[in-house]
């Protein structure tokens, strides 16, 4: 008997210890259930399902649970383990963020061309975080308003802007006022803006167009919904716990394709609430969209033009 408990402890020690699954804090900028943060909860059931007895996100919430602004912040610190943000969110610390929306191409072509490193590299030497997926590919942003206008001068507006269309709408005359989403409608409905950017979609979600009357054709730059994991705790997971994580980013990452068929329903519904639209066009359109990406990159090239020129080398085609 002894020496049988003897060959039991021996094999014990010899065998490896059975990792333990881990369980990440997850949190999104926007409210659960709407628009950009649906492909974050899709992802996070993902990783439940095929990260079972390995690894696991614990959904926290939105807003009600780190406040939209202060989000880049804590999964910077750990204080979330994985975040989903966009970075107009967090230029505060990563101002060479705002290249992302200025992207012509997706993900897929950034990952092939070397670009996704750069930006990874970015994000986790300026904000200690893995650069983990991005969604958002194929939604441009429109300016929305609540009365009419003729062409690209927006003098006399004041706009709800993030830093995504800042530059482009200051560009054009615009007084430029940052305010998180939960915001907007009051702001609206009293009417200390005339109007807002946003994307094409979302805008029901958040009911918006209760207080909107138009919508500027034509969209301009892309959106970037980011998937961050805290660098430590990415550093920390085993390379079982990373390829389940990765999976599901690339998995999440394919159905940006669907945002194309999303945006045409989206489009017919916001017609069906009354939302008109300014359709530029000829001249008055290619100034509009001159002008979105010469202030775009002019913001981006003050602020390190070097890094301004390789990423617009790798996130233009």
């Amino acid at each position: 008997m002894k020496y049988l408990a003897t060959t039991a402890l021996t094999l014990a020690l010899a065998l490896p210890a059975a990792a333990e699954e881990v369980t990440l804090r997850g949190v999104t900028a926007f409210a659960t259930g709407t628009t950009f943060s649906r492909p974050f909860e899709a992802f996070v059931e993902r990783v439940n399902e095929t990260g079972e007895g390995v690894v696991q996100i614990d959904y926290v919430g939105g807003p009600e649970a780190v406040p939209t602004f202060e989000l880049g912040n804590a999964v910077s610190a750990g204080v979330v383990d994985i975040a989903n943000n966009t970075t107009a969110f967090y230029t505060n610390l990563l101002p060479l963020g705002d290249a992302l929306h200025l992207a012509t191409n997706t993900i897929q072509d950034q990952r092939e061309n070397g670009c996704y490193e750069l930006i990874d590299g970015l994000h986790q030497a300026q904000m200690n975080v893995k650069y983990l997926a991005r969604t958002g590919d194929n939604i441009q942003f429109h300016l929305y308003t609540t009365e009419p206008i003729d062409g690209p001068d927006l003098s006399g507006l004041t706009l709800r802007t993030t830093p995504v269309y800042r530059a482009m709408f200051e560009a054009l005359g615009a007084t430029a006022v940052r305010t998180a989403p939960g915001e907007v409608y009051t702001a609206l409905e009293r009417g200390a803006i005339d109007g807002y950017g946003w994307p094409i979609q979302g805008v029901l979600d958040l009911g918006w167009d209760e207080q909107t009357e138009y919508r500027v054709d034509p969209g301009f730059y892309q959106v970037d919904v980011n998937f961050l994991v805290n660098l430590d705790t990415w550093n920390a997971l085993s390379d079982e716990a990373k390829g389940v994580l990765e999976e599901a980013a690339a998995w999440i990452e394919a159905k940006n394709a669907e945002n194309i068929a999303i945006n045409e329903a989206e489009a017919a519904a916001q017609e069906e609430a009354g939302i008109e639209v300014i359709a530029f066009t000829g001249e008055t359109a290619e100034a509009w969209l001159e002008t979105a990406q010469s202030a775009g990159w002019a913001a981006i090239e003050d602020i390190d033009a070097e890094t301004a020129a390789e990423l617009k080398a790798c996130l233009v085609e």
